[in-house]
C-alpha cells in the first residue's frame, strides 16, 4: 500500500476534496459550486504585489464570461475565486455595419456590371473567371471601409467610470493582415497584436510583439489535429472548442494558456501559471485573450 497522501483542496463554498499529487498547481473546478481552485495553492503562497502594476492584473488567472443577448461584445473578469475585478466592452455598430454591407453590395452590383459588359459576348465561362474575383475584391473592401473600427475598453467595473486599458483597431481595410494595439489609459503603446488570414486555414495563430515591433510572443490554437477537424466540423455542438497556448522564444517554451469551458455561456480560463516570473505583462495577456474570442467570432 503507498504512502503517497494526496493535496487537500478546500473551496469557499464549504467542500473539501482531496486529489492526486500530480495535481498539484493545476487549475480545479469545484463540482458543486463551478468556482475555480488551485490545488496545492494557499493565502500564503501569493506573491506580494508586482510594484507598478494595477492589482487588478497582478494575477496569474483570469476568468472570463461573456454576456449574451447583448449587441455590444462585454466580457466580465473574475478573479480564481469568482471575485469580478474588471469589465470589457467591444461595440458592434449593428446598424452602422448593415448600411456599410448594403453600399458594398450597390458598388460591387455597379462595378461588376461595367466590367461584365464587354465581357458578355465572349461567353459565360470567362465572365465567371473574371468577374467574381473583382466583386469579392470589391465587396470586402467597400464594406471594410465603411464599418467603423471597433476598439475595446477594459474598464475598472460595470460603471465604465474608470477606464484602464485599450486595444485599438488599427486599420478598416485588412485583407490579409489585421493589428491592434494595446495602450493604458495615458497612452503608452504596451505592445502589438496581430492575425494573419492565410495562417488561419490550418491553424488560427495570434503574434504579439513589443511597440517596436521585437517578437515577444504567439498564441496558437493547442492542437493541429483538433484544428484541421474544426475546420471540416465546426465546434461540433461543443465538443471541438478552440483553446488556445501561449508560446514564446525560439523553442516556443508554452506560459500560458487560454481554454473554454464546455458549459452553455461563453466561459474562459486564462491561465498563465506556467509564467512563474510574471515576465509577461498580464495587462497584453488579458486583451490578447479578449480578442482571441471576439476578433475570431469563437
Amino acid at each position: 500500500m503507498s504512502g503517497t497522501t494526496g493535496i487537500v483542496v478546500a473551496c469557499p463554498c464549504g467542500e473539501v476534496y482531496e486529489v492526486r499529487p500530480e495535481y498539484a498547481g493545476r487549475l480545479l473546478e469545484c463540482p458543486s459550486c463551478r468556482r475555480h481552485l488551485r490545488a496545492g495553492q494557499t493565502p500564503s503562497a501569493l506573491r506580494a504585489p508586482a510594484p507598478g502594476v494595477d492589482a487588478a492584473f497582478d494575477r496569474d488567472v483570469f476568468l472570463l464570461r461573456e454576456r449574451i443577448f447583448t449587441i455590444t461584445s462585454k466580457y466580465e473578469v473574475w478573479t480564481e475565486a469568482g471575485t469580478p475585478i474588471l469589465y470589457v466592452e467591444r461595440p458592434t455598430y449593428p446598424i452602422r455595419t448593415l448600411a456599410a454591407y448594403v453600399v458594398a453590395i450597390i458598388a460591387t452590383l455597379m462595378v461588376t456590371g461595367w466590367a461584365a459588359a464587354p465581357l458578355a459576348r465572349d461567353g459565360g465561362e470567362l465572365l465567371f473567371l473574371l468577374v467574381l474575383p473583382l466583386a469579392v475584391f470589391v465587396f470586402l473592401v467597400v464594406s471594410m471601409s465603411l464599418r467603423p473600427l471597433r476598439h475595446v475598453t477594459i474598464y475598472r467595473d460595470e460603471s465604465r467610470g474608470e477606464p484602464l486599458l485599450r486595444v485599438l483597431q488599427d486599420q478598416r481595410v485588412a485583407l490579409l493582415t489585421r493589428t491592434y494595439t494595446v495602450v493604458t489609459v495615458a497612452g503608452e503603446r504596451l505592445a502589438k497584436l496581430r492575425k494573419t488570414y492565410l495562417h488561419n486555414v490550418i491553424r488560427k495563430r495570434w503574434y504579439v510583439a513589443s511597440p517596436g515591433g521585437e517578437p515577444l510572443a504567439m498564441a496558437i490554437e493547442d492542437s493541429m489535429v483538433l484544428s484541421l477537424l474544426r475546420r471540416v466540423l465546426g465546434p461540433f455542438f461543443g465538443f471541438l472548442r478552440t483553446n488556445f497556448i501561449f508560446v514564446r522564444g525560439r523553442d516556443e517554451e508554452i506560459f500560458g494558456e487560454f481554454n473554454r469551458k464546455f458549459t452553455l455561456l461563453d466561459r474562459y480560463v486564462l491561465d498563465l501559471s506556467a509564467d512563474a516570473g510574471r515576465t509577461f505583462d498580464r495587462r497584453i495577456a488579458l486583451a490578447l485573450g479578449v480578442m482571441l474570442d471576439s476578433g475570431e467570432r469563437r
